[in-house]
C-alpha cells in the first residue's frame, strides 16, 4: 500500500514524478482495556513481550516481527482505540501529513514523541481513527530495560513487511 506525498498542485503546471510515501507495515493497533494487568497477561501468554509498560498504557510486540499492540487504560486521553501504518522515514511522517492538509483532509498536528517516534492522528472517511508513524530503523526503544524489536526489514522478494 502506498499513500502519495507529492502536494496537490495546478493541474497545468508540469508533472512531476515525485515517489510516494510507502507504508512499511500496519504497525500495531491500540485497544481501550478497564483492567490493565489482565490484558498485559494475557497478550504476554501469547508471546508478545512487552516494551513500554505505564501506568496508563503499555506496548507489547512480537519478538519476531516488531508488529504491536497498545493496550490503553480508561485514564490514557493522549488517543483512543487505532491503528498505525508504520513508516520508515521520518521525512515521510511530514510529507503525508502535507498531502492530506493539502487535499482538505483534517489532520492533527505531528508530534516527536520521547521515544523517537514521530505521529501524527487522523480520521478516514468512514470515522475510523489511525495513526501515521515513523518507527526508527532499530525499533521503538523500551522503558522495561529489554532491547527494542526492529521490525524485519524489507526484502527483494516483493514483500511489503
Amino acid at each position: 500500500m502506498e499513500i502519495p506525498t507529492s502536494p496537490v498542485t495546478d493541474p497545468a503546471a508540469p508533472a512531476e514524478s515525485a515517489a510516494p510515501a510507502s507504508v512499511h507495515r500496519l504497525g500495531h493497533v491500540a485497544l481501550r482495556v478497564t483492567d490493565m494487568e489482565r490484558a498485559k497477561a494475557f497478550y504476554s501468554s501469547m508471546g508478545l513481550r512487552l516494551t513500554w509498560d505505564a501506568a496508563d498504557w503499555a506496548y507489547l510486540q512480537s519478538p519476531i516481527t516488531g508488529d504491536g499492540i497498545a493496550l490503553l487504560s480508561p485514564d490514557y486521553k493522549a488517543a483512543g482505540p487505532h491503528f498505525a501504518f508504520h513508516l520508515e522515514d521520518r521525512a515521510a511522517v511530514d510529507a503525508v501529513h502535507a498531502q492530506l492538509a493539502a487535499s482538505g483532509h483534517p489532520v492533527g498536528a505531528v508530534h516527536d514523541h520521547r521515544d523517537g517516534t514521530a505521529s501524527f492522528y487522523l480520521q478516514d472517511p468512514e470515522g475510523n481513527w489511525l495513526e501515521i508513524l515513523y518507527e526508527p530503523p532499530s525499533g521503538i526503544p523500551s522503558n522495561t530495560g529489554a532491547p527494542a524489536i526492529a521490525a524485519p526489514p524489507r526484502g527483494g522478494d516483493g514483500a511489503q513487511g
